[in-house]
């Protein structure tokens, strides 16, 4: 699946199983609490923290697939192509390799 079905597929979930979309703010504060989640099982499954008995089954793909949808609809709202927006992304990388700058996250 790319970028441009996802968008498109969950347009098409919220216009035919959904209610509606959030609002904007809203989702905001939603992807803020799905990475929230996110952090709680890399912290505790990979980092310094212990991993609770209640967080052991949590599944952390699942977890990821519920940030990317929020996202999706957040891109959605707003009128962003996630395509174009990734493909330059790569592009401002590929450009501060080429200057030297060796180590990149964002």
């Amino acid at each position: 699946m790319t970028l441009a079905q996802a968008q498109q597929q969950v347009d098409e979930w919220i216009k035919t199983r959904g209610v509606r979309y959030f609002s904007e703010l809203t989702n905001t504060a939603i992807l803020t609490e799905e990475v929230g989640e996110v952090a709680r099982i890399m912290a505790r499954r990979y980092g310094d923290q212990s991993e609770k008995e209640s967080d052991k089954n949590k599944d952390l793909g699942d977890e990821m697939a519920d940030v990317l949808w929020v996202l999706i609809c957040l891109a959605n709202q707003t009128g962003i192509n996630l395509t174009e927006a990734f493909q330059k992304n790569l592009e401002k990388k590929t450009a501060r390799i080429k200057t030297g700058i060796t180590k990149i996250q964002s």
